[in-house]
């Protein structure tokens, strides 16, 4: 859920409106520049970087155990917070989730130090200041090469999620404002302009936003093609008096998926209603998650926006969830995934 999330929405979409991307951010940063978007060592880092073959992601796209992720304000530009998050849950994240805007520089700095740790990076790549027909016609190719150039230059692999939840009414990007024809194009286009550097160290993630709020459009017709897409990304929140099971809410979005795509599912984000209702809703979160091979795993949004979606919001459900992360499925080592 994005910057946008006003008091006009209907009850019927609080079921997947948590409280996602937070918009903004360091825009008109440049790549490699200095400051916390900027690049990651001096001469000898690119030298060695350099010397270095691509990054396989391949043992990243579908592994043994579970992805256990977070989204945490600060992350992964400082990983504070996600020793807080590791604190308070009894396990450190695998998988760090942070947003950026179109003309932000890539944060190679925070990607490297959440790998240091053991964890991969997932960017949440917002477009507000570029329409998505001028991404497909070229016209931020300066700036997107730039980017994938700074990418491919940290050789570290790096989850890109673009302009999601394209099939909701509340975005720049979505059904209002936007053609499956047009979304489609630009993100062949940014795929194709990585592939064209050299920066295939990315696995790229296409996360729609659960269906139930929007039951008349199709996912099929936004879908860019298994060519084009490593992960397929829900987001969908245990929100409001319809969310009362793993399949109330991601059910029936899994089984259009699975209409056009086999790819890996990963729960992109999500959280529950603060309250008494969370603990039901977390066992239910991981034992959908554990229960189905083809979802890797899951983020938990950990912020305070619409709704209080932080942990602690809920001791209750913070002990839940603190007794379920410890299993042993949920999590391990990105730097070695077997």
């Amino acid at each position: 859920m994005k910057a946008l999330r006003g008091a006009g929405l209907v009850l019927a979409a609080v079921l997947a409106l948590g409280g996602c991307s937070l918009g903004g951010g360091n825009s008109g940063t440049e790549q490699g520049g200095s400051g916390p978007r900027g690049g990651d060592g001096g001469p000898s880092a690119s030298s060695a970087a350099e010397a270095q073959p691509p990054y396989d992601v391949t043992p990243l796209l579908k592994p043994a155990k579970k992805y256990y992720g977070a989204a945490v304000d600060g992350a992964p530009t400082s990983m504070k917070p996600v020793e807080a998050y590791a604190k308070l849950t009894g396990k450190r994240p695998n998988l760090v989730e942070y947003y950026a805007a179109w003309g932000d520089g890539f944060d190679a700095t925070g990607v490297r130090k959440a790998w240091d740790l053991g964890a991969l990076t997932l960017m949440s790549w917002e477009p507000f200041d570029i329409t998505l027909a001028d991404i497909a016609a070229g016209k931020g190719d300066r700036y997107l090469t730039s980017y994938a150039a700074a990418v491919k230059k940290l050789n570290l692999p790096v989850v890109v999620d673009f302009a999601d939840e394209m099939n909701g009414n509340w975005e720049k990007w979505g059904t209002e404002h936007v053609t499956p024809r047009q979304y489609v194009a630009a993100w062949r286009h940014l795929h194709d302009t990585f592939a064209d550097v050299g920066a295939s160290n990315v696995i790229w993630a296409w996360s729609p936003n659960v269906v139930n709020p929007m039951p008349d459009v199709r996912l099929a017709p936004y879908y860019p093609g298994d060519e084009y897409v490593d992960w397929v990304g829900v987001v969908g929140y245990f929100s409001g008096p319809a969310a009362t099971s793993f399949d109330a809410v991601f059910g029936r979005t899994l089984r259009e998926v699975r209409k056009f795509s086999a790819k890996p599912v990963l729960l992109l984000e999500t959280a529950a209603d603060p309250g008494a209702r969370r603990s039901a809703d977390v066992r239910h979160l991981f034992a959908g998650v554990e229960g189905d091979d083809d979802v890797i795993g899951f983020v938990w949004f950990d912020y305070d926006k619409r709704a209080d979606w932080r942990l602690e919001a809920s001791p209750s459900g913070l002990r839940q969830f603190r007794k379920l992360a410890a299993d042993d499925r949920f999590g391990f080592d990105v730097r070695d995934p077997r």
